[in-house]
């Protein structure tokens, strides 16, 4: 017997984003028919958000201190607060039970399942006890995720450290590094080179707080770059020749106040830029508050920002299995209610979704990523 839906409303369909009124059929997880015609429903159908980069082991340490108060105001320090191997969310990870960090990743995979996204990427720190976490805490759960390891015994013998990063890669999809100032460039290099060589992802933090790591990071030929707040025209036009994509993090660069990405400069270079919400101990996984802030303190065109969080995400991570709302893709989109008290009255459902859409419009989440852990979905 077939599982079969058919959903109404105004759909934001293809590679486009355009809305158009009428119905979709999903039948097993899969859309097999748009038709285009007029419809009496207020619902909107949208394709889901993809997290393009987070650090979800962080679940277990929300909203800590984030420096000194001096004269009412915080001086922030990120490299107190997350660089390897000593900032507090290092120490916080090392000292928690390993059952805790499970139990706060799950929490946090189910908001982003509530909050209408369907994948995600996560730089996993802990090494290969830091991926096994995140494979038990997506049991049981209908979401795709890139895990993207990291080493943790930097300091050991080459050998131990090559075994590492290649148990590390047999149960996760790459590696995600921190920036190269913050450990010897040889870390860097033969983790690139062992990435490379087992045909997985190497992706690595760069410019977000500091400028001088963007060119070591770009000789290791990376596959994404992460944040880039401080890069400048230069540095855009070698990423760009490079055909290297970015994911910034608008929230949390502006949390640790490392300034704000030129994202307008990045696509002006015809940069694939994506989204993520970084470090859970910083920010919810809530993809509608990036892209708010993305279309009204960045300016950026609204559907701009809307392809930013859901497609581009797909196509940097390399998920060609998550893609637009189109006849025989698998279905992965989130139902709003056009007719909420905060969406009610709009023109342009695009860009309402973007300056004011909230988790709370949304009525259901149908996911199908093909990548079902053990779980029903939602």
């Amino acid at each position: 017997m077939h599982d079969e839906q058919t959903i109404h409303g105004t759909i934001i369909q293809g590679t486009e984003l355009e809305p158009i009124e009428g119905y979709i059929v999903v039948r097993d997880g899969i859309i097999k028919e748009i038709v285009e015609e007029k419809i009496d429903s207020a619902n909107i159908i949208a394709p889901c958000f993809i997290n393009a980069h987070t650090h979800i082991g962080d679940s277990v340490l929300k909203d800590p201190v984030l420096g000194k108060c001096v004269d009412h105001f915080v001086e922030r320090n990120l490299s107190e607060l997350v660089q390897p191997p000593n900032g507090l969310k290092h120490r916080v990870l090392n000292s928690t039970a390993h059952h805790e960090i499970v139990q706060a990743i799950h929490r946090s995979i189910n908001d982003m399942l509530q909050t209408g996204t369907c994948a995600f990427a996560d730089f996993r720190e802990g090494g290969l006890q830091g991926c096994i976490a995140l494979h038990e805490a997506l049991e049981n759960t209908d979401i795709k995720a890139m895990i993207l390891g990291r080493p943790k015994n930097i300091h050991s013998q080459k050998e131990g450290f090559q075994r590492e990063i290649q148990n590390i890669l047999e149960n996760a999809d790459g590696l995600g590094m921190s920036g190269t100032n913050d450990q010897d460039m040889a870390v860097f290099e033969e983790s690139a080179r062992i990435a490379k060589k087992n045909h997985k992802l190497f992706a690595i933090h760069a410019g977000e707080n500091e400028r001088d790591d963007i060119p070591k990071a770009l000789s290791l030929e990376p596959d994404i770059l992460i944040h880039l707040t401080k890069a400048n025209d230069t540095d855009l036009k070698a990423i760009s020749d490079m055909e290297v994509p970015i994911v910034v993090c608008p929230r949390s660069n502006f949390i640790t106040g490392v300034g704000m990405a030129p994202i307008i400069n990045m696509l002006k270079e015809d940069i694939d830029v994506a989204v993520g919400t970084d470090n859970v101990m910083l920010n919810s996984v809530n993809m509608f508050s990036e892209m708010e802030i993305l279309s009204k303190i960045f300016g950026i065109d609204d559907r701009q920002v809307f392809m930013m969080c859901t497609l581009m995400g797909g196509s940097v991570l390399g998920l060609e299995d998550i893609g637009p709302i189109q006849e025989g893709n698998r279905a992965n989109v989130m139902i709003l209610n056009g007719n909420s008290n905060n969406l009610s009255g709009m023109k342009d459902p695009v860009s309402s979704i973007v300056r004011r859409g909230r988790p709370d419009d949304i009525l259901s989440v149908i996911i199908n990523t093909g990548h079902n852990h053990r779980g029903e979905g939602l």
